[in-house]
C-alpha cells in the first residue's frame, strides 16, 4: 500500500525506470555496463517504491497516552522553551526519520485542531540544533480534554522539500490516523506538558501510531 502523495511520483518513475531499461537493453553492448546500469534502474525504483510505503498500523485508542507521530529514532529528550504557541516551557521529544523510514505523520493524540500554520524557511539538515525554528515547518496543535494540548512540528531537513500538512483547525481527528507526510528525510518534534511521563528513550527507534512516546497525568 502507497501514500496518495507518492502515486504520481511512483508512476513517473515506474515510466522513467521502463524507458532507461529499454534504451540500455538497445544501446549498451557491454555486458557488464549494460547489467550494472539496469540494477541501478531498478534499485532506484524499489527505493521510490519503499518511500512513500503506507504500512496498516493497529493504533490502541487511548486519550491518556500520546503516540509517536512518525517512525524513526528518538533523537532528543529535553526541557524547552515554547515560543510559538505556548510561550512556556514543555517537554521536547524530536524523532528522526531516515530516507527509508516510513515518512507518513499520525495524530499523536486524538481530538480537535487547535492550531495549524505553515512556515516557510531554510533546508538545514534535520538535526542541525537551528531546524526546529528555521526550517521549512509545520506547527498543528491538538487538543483533548485528558491529555490537554500537544504540540506536534513537522520539520523539513536537507533533501525534504516538500512538506504535507492535513491538519485543519477546529476540526475533529483521530489519534493514529493519517495527517501529512513529508517528503525525503526529516524530523517531527512533539511538545507535552511538563509533567507528562517520558517512556521512551535516546536513540530508541518508534513506530508512527504505535508506539507510545508519554503519558499524560
Amino acid at each position: 500500500m502507497f501514500h496518495k502523495e507518492g502515486h504520481k511520483i511512483i508512476f513517473f518513475s515506474m515510466v522513467f525506470t521502463v524507458g532507461l531499461l529499454f534504451l540500455v537493453d538497445e544501446f549498451v553492448t557491454i555486458y557488464w555496463l549494460r547489467t550494472g546500469l539496469m540494477v541501478l534502474a531498478l534499485v532506484f525504483f524499489i527505493l521510490i517504491l519503499q518511500f512513500f510505503r503506507n504500512p496498516k498500523r493497529k493504533t490502541v485508542i487511548n486519550d491518556n497516552h500520546a503516540l509517536s507521530p512518525v517512525d524513526g529514532k528518538v533523537v532528543v529528550i529535553e526541557e524547552v522553551f515554547e515560543p510559538e504557541y505556548f510561550n512556556d516551557k514543555r517537554l521536547q521529544v524530536s524523532v528522526f526519520m531516515s530516507p527509508i523510514n516510513v515518512h507518513v505523520t499520525r495524530y499523536p493524540i486524538g481530538g480537535e485542531i487547535a492550531f495549524s500554520k505553515y512556515h516557510p524557511g531554510k533546508y538545514l539538515v534535520a538535526w542541525h540544533p537551528k531546524a526546529s525554528e528555521e526550517n521549512e515547518r509545520t506547527t498543528v496543535v491538538v487538543e483533548n480534554q485528558n491529555s490537554g494540548k500537544i504540540l506536534y512540528r513537522q520539520i523539513a531537513g536537507a533533501l525534504a522539500k516538500r512538506i504535507v500538512n492535513y491538519a485543519v483547525p477546529e476540526t475533529k481527528v483521530v489519534q493514529g490516523a493519517d495527517s501529512g507526510f513529508i517528503k525525503f528525510g526529516s524530523r517531527v518534534d512533539l511538545f507535552l506538558p511538563l509533567d507528562a511521563k517520558i517512556k521512551v528513550d535516546l536513540n530508541q527507534k518508534v513506530r508512527g501510531g504505535e508506539s507510545i512516546i508519554a503519558e499524560m497525568p
